[in-house]
């Protein structure tokens, strides 16, 4: 009995934050090639991605989960070993933008959101997430040069923690794997930064996905 051979994996991305911004212009660019894993609070987002994703001839796995919810990301990276038993990427763009606020006026509760959001909940994808991607698989993490800004306390010192987080890991992982990889974009029309910066003129930042193209193609050339 002639046997047809199976056909090749699809590698498996993990993008944490993808429902808009530069989290879901990443999705869609890696969607001819990986299967998605799209994790985001907001659904409509994330089904509105799953639509342009199948344009592409792509497919995604939908999990409309808070990161910060320690627990849905367990069973979240369970359910991953489960299925596919590895994870090739892991695009960590999920960010707490809070208000910018001078230093001496920073609300306790923001600053609690933002260690909640950019520095807990990053500690613990690393753990959850590094036994999936094994000594091969690659974990992207993106720097902000407005971390340390004037009135950028919240959000930059818990940015700087996420940063130095993946910093240590890099340097821990350089021999033995995953691939850890700090990304610096241009300054991009996002939501996070209409927040911060309301008035300025969008027409001039840089486009998501052609941002999103520079950054997977540095990822290539690093391989």
């Amino acid at each position: 009995m002639t046997q047809t051979p199976s056909s090749p994996r699809l590698p498996v991305a993990l993008i944490t934050g993808a429902s808009r911004g530069l989290g879901a212009a990443l999705a869609e660019a890696l969607a001819p090639s990986h299967h998605i894993i799209a994790v985001a609070k907001t659904t409509g987002a994330l089904e509105e991605l799953d639509d342009r994703i199948k344009a592409r001839g792509g497919s995604a796995t939908l999990a409309p989960m808070d990161i910060t919810n320690q627990d849905a990301m367990a069973t979240l990276c369970r359910g991953i070993f489960d299925r596919w038993g590895q994870l090739d990427l892991w695009a960590h763009t999920a960010i707490h933008a809070a208000p910018l606020t001078p230093a001496d006026h920073i609300d306790s509760k923001d600053f609690d959101k933002s260690i909640a959001c950019n520095v807990t909940a990053t500690a613990v994808l690393i753990r959850f997430v590094a036994p999936l991607l094994g000594q091969a698989g690659t974990a992207l993490f993106f720097d902000d040069p407005n971390k340390g800004g004037r009135f950028f306390g919240s959000y930059g010192a818990s940015k700087a923690a996420q940063i130095a987080l993946a910093q240590s890991w890099q340097s821990e992982a350089a021999r033995t794997g995953p691939k850890v990889q700090i990304a610096v974009p241009q300054p991009m029309p996002t939501a996070t930064r209409a927040r911060f910066f309301p008035g300025e003129d969008r027409a001039a930042l840089a486009d998501p996905h052609r941002q999103a193209q520079e950054i997977l193609k540095a990822l290539t050339r690093a391989a």
